[in-house]
């Protein structure tokens, strides 16, 4: 009998986790309801041997398979069938793996939300439950073109984000290195020319400093480079668990310029998720889960997590997010508004494209502010270096 791992809530709108053995995710329902709860979330455990066998899909070719499926359900072609054509036409071996499982369980009787339930690193959570409220509701077609455009869409924002970070980073990893090689290898070379002048007591503190600097270096990057690396791994290593994640979440939305868009896009974030979840059906309970781990942030997550325990105590939505004072104020009057005139999803996709534009247009004046800015930092770094090193030189002409 299959096993399925479930999230409820209890009166008292405390969430409940747990896992029971169903014939169905029908019969897992029904028996969580018989024991005095709310079912949230519900989902067939997934065996190692099948996840694992199959790597991640692009989300450029899930968009796409997304778009398809609902242009052959459209055009009239039965489900099973587009699928199956849709997998013999794929050209990417993982995501012809899926399709094929996937045609074999839905042929078995599964429904399209069930089968995709079993490939979670390919199909993620959201489109999981849009497409099952889109089988529930009668409306697939427009479900799936929904999904395509989200995954689109956050395909983009993520590629935007990454090529703008690009630049920056390479330039300092540039300027680091160039710093690195000048003091350790070009500026001690000058040593030995100095020691008359040092010798005199007429050799410029900044001279000495760089020359004292220089020796250093030489000692400690042999040294510092395997701690550095070993340090930055033993971190990463830490971020990705859940303390380490909160940590560096609640230090990127605290930063001085960089975590107002840091906040700005994982609110967007959030709000897409969830505008898009409650246009297609989904519950706001269920939603508001979903939309939690969407934000990519574990404070912003937190708080979510407890508007949802009050929002089954039946207050709005507005209300605790306003008490966190972890939103924008702006973004909580316009959820308080939507709440009261029922265009809750329509709003919210609204002011997710309002907090996007706001944050390219902020991310672009801050990365042509900081091009400059980081070129300028450089030269400043080599002409303290050259000036050190010049200024003795021309102590000692005018001495000889």
């Amino acid at each position: 009998m299959p096993e399925f791992k479930y999230s409820a809530r209890n009166t008292l709108g405390q969430k409940v986790e747990g896992t029971l053995n169903a014939g169905s995710e029908a019969e897992a329902i029904a028996s969580i309801t018989s024991g005095g709860l709310f079912p949230v979330e519900v989902k067939a455990v997934v065996s190692a041997a099948i996840s694992d066998r199959i790597g991640r899909v692009s989300a450029q070719r899930m968009s796409a398979f997304y778009s398809q499926l609902a242009d052959l359900l459209r055009g009239g072609v039965p489900l099973l069938r587009s699928i199956w054509i849709l997998q013999d036409q794929s050209s990417n071996a993982n995501l012809k793996a899926v399709l094929d499982k996937v045609y074999r369980r839905v042929e078995e009787g599964e429904t399209m939300a069930e089968a995709m339930m079993r490939f979670p690193t390919v199909f993620g959570e959201m489109a999981i439950q849009m497409v099952r409220a889109g089988t529930e509701g009668g409306f697939l077609e427009e479900s799936l073109e929904h999904v395509a455009h989200f995954t689109e869409s956050q395909d983009d924002l993520k590629n935007r984000v990454t090529g703008a970070a690009a630049y920056p980073l390479v330039l300092s990893v540039f300027m680091s290195l160039i710093v690195i090689v000048v003091l350790t290898y070009f500026v001690p070379q000058f040593d030995p020319l100095f020691e008359d002048l040092r010798a005199q007591n007429s050799l410029p503190v900044i001279t000495e400093v760089l020359l004292v600097t220089g020796k250093s270096m030489q000692y400690l990057v042999p040294v510092g480079v395997p701690f550095t690396v070993l340090g930055i791994f033993l971190l990463f290593r830490w971020s990705k668990k859940d303390q380490g994640r909160r940590f560096f979440d609640r230090l990127k939305i605290r930063m001085p310029i960089a975590g107002k868009l840091f906040e700005g896009f994982a609110v967007a974030r959030f709000c897409r998720v969830l505008g898009t979840l409650l246009r297609n059906g989904v519950p706001i309970i269920k939603s508001l889960d979903i939309s939690a781990d969407a934000t990519g942030n574990k404070i912003l997550g937190d708080t979510i997590q407890k508007a949802t325990e009050h929002i089954s105590s039946g207050q709005r939505l507005a209300e605790p997010l306003a008490a966190s004072k972890v939103f924008p104020t702006s973004v909580v009057e316009m959820i308080s508004v939507a709440e009261e005139s029922n265009t809750l999803d329509t709003v919210l996709v609204g002011i997710a494209e309002s907090l996007e534009k706001r944050n390219w247009r902020q991310l672009d004046i801050a990365v042509k502010f900081l091009e400059p800015m980081m070129l300028v930092v450089l030269g400043s770094i080599i002409l303290v270096i050259v000036l050190a090193i010049m200024i003795p030189i021309f102590n000692m002409s005018s001495l000889n």
